[in-house]
């Protein structure tokens, strides 16, 4: 359907505005889309009629093709084509399109009334459908008044619910920041505990105390201090002297440790102090090195920035303590060593010197630990003129190795006055070892040498093999089975074994610290130490015994640490081959 009028004045622009209307609600036009038509309309006829011309509306029903509506949706076009001169001027064409739901084929528009008057006032009032659609609108206030209230229920509720919200975000905020604070606080004790256990390692790792102190400032300088001062008191318990920080002074006389600054510190288990007159701008943290009688001496710290971190501080406090442990641990095995090794070289035997045997002895105690005192030389003349050659090595370490060690000499020169042979000797060792110290056990090997007799008796028990050098420069090893090892829980006859010994010959005696190697045992040593002996001419065993005995040491002990005593006993038959 296509209408068209032609509007030139006030009259005509009425009567297109009500037929217009009329078809809007004959095509089911929604009655405020045909409020908003018809008072566009109007508004857009007045303008016309102001511009003057013959202005042309025509209204068209179709398809819904414009931007927004429904495909296949039946609308309402109403067009207004300007005048001639307007369109001449540039004034555009101006167009709506409403929906109209229920099309039908063809209306008619209904009769006009042709009084001017009433055609003006229609044109410039309200017609029926404006009047609808205000009583519409004012049906509508009402419920925007009532959903306007609704609205602000809502938006109270919705405030409401923002200040839940804030307050859980703030809440979990908080709970984010405690975790973050705890997190940070369980990282630093865990670097605080793994610092303290690296630090114990490497301070109980020595056993020289001189050492221990050189290590500590090591470790804490610069995260922990910024300078330590570490303090050890004389011998004789001299505390520290007028030029020490006064704070270190009641640290040694308390056994507490001691913060001196202008501030309190706040330090858990220290005592605070005014500053030190030696350096008052700086503060000092003076922690005494504590055992169970009195403080080995003091370490005096300074903080690595303004202050320690009081967890920093207990930290120090258990790492001295750990590191006095140390100190005094060293300071008493240097001590104990110092005894058993002065006991040990006094009970080593001056050599005798009797005619045509030469003899060479070297005692070397062990470099590392408390590995001294076991290993043990002797040699001595028995009243028929023999003479008997000995090297044991008693097990354990220390004073008490030393201390039985010096036993074992002892009873073996009081049964070798009786005569015997050296299995003879070393059985009756055996049953004195067993009957005195019954958690105790010993090596040795005897060789007994007589001027009378061109051979030489030996026995061992649980000892490395003798080595033997003949006048012709070869080597053997006296591998005759040996006995088991003295003092242990066994009745046993130890065996003698007889070797001939001509002028020229040199036997080698010795503990197993001289050939045996934790990484390849003993044999290899053997054959090593027999390749040493071998390496010497007749004459250079004849003229210096004792610069052989030097000889060997030092291939021997060159890839040793030392880790046990050594002994070594040459005998040396004089003659030439």
């Amino acid at each position: 359907m296509t209408r068209t009028w032609q509007i030139s004045d006030v009259t005509e622009a009425a009567r297109a505005r009500i037929a217009t209307a009329r078809l809007a609600a004959a095509y089911g036009v929604p009655p405020v889309e045909r409020a908003r038509l018809t008072a566009s309309l109007g508004a857009q006829l007045r303008s016309c009629l102001t511009k003057g011309g013959t202005w042309r509306l025509t209204l068209e029903t179709g398809t819904a093709s414009r931007a927004g509506a429904r495909a296949g949706e039946e609308v309402l076009h109403a067009v207004v084509t300007p005048s001639p001169e307007a369109a001449a001027a540039g004034q555009p064409p101006w167009r709506v399109t409403v929906p109209c739901p229920e099309a039908v084929a063809d209306v008619g528009v209904g009769a006009v009334a042709d009084d001017p008057a009433e055609l003006a006032q229609a044109l410039l009032g309200a017609d029926e459908d404006t009047t609808l659609v205000l009583e519409r609108l004012a049906e509508q206030e009402g419920l925007v008044d009532f959903h306007r209230e609704e609205l602000q229920q809502t938006n109270q509720g919705v405030v409401a619910l923002h200040a839940e919200l804030d307050a859980a975000g703030r809440a979990q905020r908080e709970a984010f920041a405690a975790e973050r604070k705890a997190r940070t606080e369980a990282e630093n004790a865990r670097r605080r505990l793994t610092f303290l256990a690296d630090a114990s390692a490497v301070l109980t790792a020595s056993l020289d105390h001189h050492e221990i102190v050189r290590r500590l400032p090591e470790l804490l300088v610069p995260e922990y201090a910024a300078s330590v001062d570490i303090w050890l008191f004389d011998q004789d318990g001299d505390r520290p002297g007028p030029a020490h920080a006064a704070a270190a002074v009641v640290a040694a006389r308390t056994g507490r440790p001691q913060y001196a600054a202008a501030h309190p510190g706040g330090l858990p288990g220290v005592d605070d102090q005014p500053p030190s007159a030696l350096d008052p701008d700086r503060p000092l943290l003076c922690i005494p090195l504590p055992t169970r009688q009195a403080p080995l001496g003091v370490v005096t710290l300074s903080p690595p920035g303004e202050r320690w971190d009081p967890d920093d501080a207990v930290m120090l406090v258990e790492l001295t303590r750990r590191a006095s442990i140390a100190i005094d641990h060293a300071q008493r095995y240097q001590h104990n060593r110092d005894i058993a090794e002065t006991l040990q070289r006094a009970l080593l035997t001056e050599l005798p010197a009797p005619p045509g045997l030469t003899l060479a002895a070297r005692y070397l105690p062990a470099t590392h630990g408390l590995n001294i005192g076991g290993d043990w030389y002797d040699a001595f003349r028995q009243p028929d003129g023999g003479v008997i050659a000995v090297v044991g090595d008693v097990t354990g370490h220390g004073l008490r190795a030393a201390v039985m060690m010096s036993q074992l000499r002892t009873a073996l020169r009081a049964y070798a006055v009786d005569g015997g042979s050296p299995g003879q000797l070393l059985t009756r060792l055996h049953t004195f070892l067993h009957h005195l110290q019954p958690d105790l056990f010993a090596t040795a090997v005897i060789a007994r040498f007589h001027p009378d007799d061109p051979t030489m008796t030996w026995a061992a028990a649980g000892h490395p093999p003798p080595v033997l050098r003949t006048p012709d420069g070869g080597v053997r090893t006296l591998d005759a089975k040996p006995g088991a090892m003295l003092g242990i829980p066994l009745r046993q006859e130890i065996a003698d074994h007889t070797v001939p010994m001509a002028p020229g010959s040199t036997l080698a005696l010795y503990t197993d610290g001289l050939v045996e190697r934790r990484a390849r045992g003993i044999d290899p040593g053997i054959a090593r130490l027999a390749d040493a002996l071998g390496s010497f001419g007749p004459a250079e065993l004849d003229a210096d015994l004792e610069g052989s005995a030097d000889g060997i040491l030092r291939p021997m002990l060159s890839d040793s640490e030392r880790d046990d005593d050594v002994c070594l006993l040459l005998c040396h038959l004089s003659g030439t081959d």
